[in-house]
């Protein structure tokens, strides 16, 4: 049996994708993690939802326990991680409703820890190489279900994370359009981190909500259009990860 970890974002706290399933807590060393987990299976995986803001997202972006959730999932033994998150779009060509398989991202926030490492070891100098930091495997995977499932995808694109829980201005909007960015949300790169330095590969479906704030013939983005459009798609997002687990090897 493969033990996989899901954490899911916005619109998916109550997702149910399998039957049979079992609710169970779990502690850390960092304290606990964001939710209880639920259990079950799915073709040859064992898999673990974990809510990133609580069941009833009560959590905000920089209060979530990443190194609880990481390490919970890690003590768990699961060896694969898929993260769900809405985002916003940052290019014409990403519309809303739009999955992104981002293969790189770019870390804005300033208040997150990132990383398990409090201290070094002597003789340790513990610095996680992080050039790529999506898992290419699970990411083609995932590419593999979005062709199958007939979702619109970009295998590739560069996401952005903020520290939240504000949304951007214009000009903080421009700017990551300048630097390369193609969608931004406020969850994903502390999570990455963690997963690397654990060794548990780690990958994403982001799902686009909005066009942020730089385009001037848009409306800027609102909480209530990103749950709308997330809650629209997310029978996308829940086929597209039962097609890849169930096809899981």
């Amino acid at each position: 049996m493969i033990k996989i970890g899901l954490i899911g974002g916005s619109g998916l706290e109550k997702l149910n994708i399998f039957e049979n399933v079992k609710e169970i807590a779990h502690t850390t060393p960092y304290g606990a993690p964001s939710s209880t987990f639920l259990t079950g299976t799915i073709g040859r995986c064992e898999v673990y939802i974990l809510s990133r803001h609580g069941r009833d997202h009560t959590i905000p972006p920089t209060q979530v326990n990443n190194r609880a959730n990481i390490k919970a999932l890690k003590q768990l033994g699961c060896q694969y991680i898929f993260a769900t998150t809405a985002c916003g779009s940052l290019r014409e060509e990403i519309g809303r409703g739009d999955v992104v398989i981002a293969d790189q991202f770019i870390d804005f926030t300033r208040l997150r820890i990132n990383t398990f490492y409090d201290k070094f070891e002597p003789g340790r100098m513990a610095h996680t190489p992080m050039a790529d930091p999506f898992s290419e495997p699970l990411r083609q995977l995932l590419i593999k279900g979005c062709r199958e499932t007939g979702i619109k995808y970009h295998p590739a694109g560069t996401i952005v994370t903020i520290e939240g829980p504000r949304f951007s201005t214009r000009a903080e909007s421009k700017m990551f359009r300048l630097l390369g960015a193609d969608v931004i949300n406020m969850s994903i790169a502390p999570e990455a981190c963690l997963a690397m330095e654990e060794g548990i590969p780690y990958a994403v479906i982001a799902l686009s909500t909005d066009y942020d704030s730089w385009k001037h013939d848009e409306e800027p983005v609102t909480w209530e259009d990103v749950l709308r459009v997330f809650n629209e798609n997310v029978k996308n997002v829940t086929g597209l990860l039962v097609r890849v687990l169930e096809n899981l090897e």
